[in-house]
């Protein structure tokens, strides 16, 4: 009898000691928390020089928890009727926004081409991010003439900055897996 209970004793031990570790800081560090809210209002493409253009307004709504990389993702889908549709394309644009607080500004620095860009307010630079003009996406050379295509869009947040051992208690926490749906349009050629 005693030896069950001894079982059961050390059970209990191992799984209340995991609980407390998933909840504990992990490495010295505080898992910051995250509220916010992504969302695609408007997204189409222009054909400018041969070249599609990205046009988009998203919303990007988030505490004041920086830095932080937001991504872009946008794919091109060639509709293939009676077939499954068929990924043709597919990129990713990582912005991180970062406060420095000697300047007392908000950096938006683009990962894809360096350029960075300062802003007074959180609010303001979260504006900045949420208003893509111009960008260049695919060679309209590389599309199919006689296809159709579909276009997605859409934005989320990056845990990549962080350590592994936080990247996975993040995935628990539903404040951590900001991502809007997929916006979808069809390519006017």
């Amino acid at each position: 009898m005693r030896g069950n209970s001894t079982i059961r004793s050390g059970t209990f031990l191992l799984v209340w000691l995991a609980g407390m570790l998933a909840f504990a800081p992990v490495s010295g560090q505080q898992i910051p928390e995250r509220q916010g809210f992504f969302d695609i209002r408007s997204a189409s493409t222009l054909l400018n020089g041969g070249v599609h253009e990205l046009e988009a307004r998203l919303q990007l709504i988030l505490s004041d928890d920086v830095p932080l990389t937001i991504e872009i993702n946008f794919e091109v889908i060639r509709v293939r009727g009676l077939w499954l549709d068929a990924l043709d394309a597919s990129l990713t644009f990582n912005y991180v926004l970062e406060y420095r607080p000697l300047s007392q500004r908000y950096i938006v620095r683009n990962l894809n081409s360096g350029d960075q860009d300062s802003f007074a307010t959180l609010y303001a630079a979260l504006n900045n991010l949420g208003r893509i003009q111009g960008l260049p996406v695919i060679d309209d050379a590389v599309l199919e003439a006689d296809s159709r295509y579909r276009l997605r869009l859409k934005a989320r947040l990056s845990a990549r900055q962080y350590p592994l051992s936080l990247r996975l208690l993040f995935f628990w926490r539903s404040q951590w897996q900001l991502e809007s749906d997929w916006y979808e349009w069809t390519l006017a050629r």
